[in-house]
């Protein structure tokens, strides 16, 4: 029987890779009464949103804001550009690669999955080689776009998209690029324009801190262009009416005005804070973080340093441990939560979020409860996990004072 009694003291640790936290800044914000979708005020929110949604894509392309989440922005990015039949090349990278695929398959496309099978496949990023090659023997050009995922959440793996896109082009293809970056928005630096991507899909409820609830579409010329002669079926996701609506701060159908009221509040928090300084200290937490992984004498699910993820780290369990009952003992003592493993990875990793309105203490009593946690799972580990991230904190912020005093 489902209890919705638990309620110990103190905050509960919301440390899953997303949904993350959402700060009170922003709870408050969302707080306030709902007005007029088709009022003056709320036209002007409209176009404030819009403008400072595409400084953090990087974009001076048009941004579409659905009442969705991240899966309707997957599908809307697909049957805004397709036509059933249509050949897709996608790269399976762990779990929500594969449920892309899925999607794919189900509104009547033909996705073709590269990348290497079992469990190895999930722990590493894409290799934009096998991309080239495969698009250089399509002669043809009847594979359509590319479609791959920047920041596989299930994973902790942080993809190059911007070889993916030298890629296409130095096998000189007309593909488009669609790219899944729904956890790497706002905590992963990311480029849509500069990196030449067609279509960047992405959500509220990670690196934007906000509920679930908003998804976007990122859209270039070359995806627009597309979109006239798509022929699968689209009504509430057609991209044509909602940025001819755009422009005056509105949108063909009811927004969800208190989201967007809390949109409004995170873009003036990251960009108050400065992208980079975000990225930045993504990139600290998430070395400190990995420090204390590899403290415990514990595996990293990535199996790539170069793509270690900002946003996560996928922590691998020993065999003969389950990973999702060394959680529960984690939530049950300590009232937190930590991601499970998905897919392939079911049992055999947790996965760690760092992302949002992360800070050093957030992710030190994080990584003491995880300790804690393995402790009293019976896990062997080597040393203080906690103790390696102190010092890698610490050693970092001597660092940058000594930057400043230079």
């Amino acid at each position: 029987m489902l209890t919705l009694d638990f309620h110990p003291a103190g905050r509960h640790f919301l440390q899953i890779p997303g949904p993350s936290p959402v700060p009170d800044r922003i709870l408050r914000a969302m707080s306030y009464p709902t007005i007029d979708h088709r009022g003056p005020e709320f036209g002007a929110l409209g176009l404030k949103v819009l403008a400072g949604i595409k400084k953090v894509f990087k974009t001076e392309q048009p941004v579409i804001i659905y009442p969705a989440s991240g899966t309707g922005a997957w599908e809307a990015a697909l049957c805004n550009v397709f036509s059933p039949g249509d050949a897709v090349l996608m790269y399976e990278t762990g779990h929500f690669a594969t449920l892309w695929k899925k999607m794919a398959e189900a509104l009547g496309l033909k996705p073709e999955f590269l990348g290497d099978p079992g469990i190895e496949g999930w722990r590493r990023g894409v290799q934009a080689d096998r991309i080239e090659a495969r698009l250089r023997e399509d002669s043809s050009h009847a594979i359509k776009a590319v479609c791959v995922v920047h920041n596989e959440t299930s994973t902790g793996v942080t993809s190059d998209i911007a070889a993916v896109r030298r890629a296409i082009d130095a096998a000189g293809h007309p593909a488009l690029l669609l790219v899944d970056t729904i956890s790497g928005l706002g905590s992963a630096d990311y480029r849509h324009d500069e990196w030449g991507v067609d279509v960047t899909v992405s959500g509220s409820q990670k690196g934007l801190m906000l509920p679930p609830g908003i998804s976007f579409n990122a859209v270039s010329e070359k995806a627009i262009a597309a979109s006239k002669s798509a022929r699968l079926p689209r009504a509430f996701w057609d991209w044509t009416e909602i940025i001819e609506m755009n422009k005056t701060g509105y949108w063909p159908y009811t927004p969800n005005t208190n989201l967007l009221y809390g949109l409004h509040e995170a873009l003036d928090m990251i960009l108050g804070e400065g992208l980079d300084n975000v990225f930045q200290r993504h990139q600290r937490l998430a070395a400190a973080c990995r420090a204390a992984v590899n403290a415990w004498g514990l595996e990293i699910q990535c199996a790539d340093p170069a793509v270690y993820s900002p946003v996560l780290t996928g922590v691998m369990t020993p065999e003969g441990f389950d990973a999702d009952a060394i959680r529960r003992i984690i939530y049950d003592n300590f009232n937190m939560s930590l991601g499970t493993g998905l897919g392939k990875m079911k049992g055999k990793m947790f996965r760690i979020g760092h992302l949002g309105e992360a800070n050093e203490l957030t992710l030190m009593a994080t990584l003491a409860g995880c300790e804690m946690g393995l402790k009293l799972a019976g896990v062997p580990i080597a040393g203080s996990g906690v103790s390696a991230a102190m010092e890698n904190l610490m050693a970092g912020s001597i660092a940058a004072a000594d930057r400043k005093a230079a």
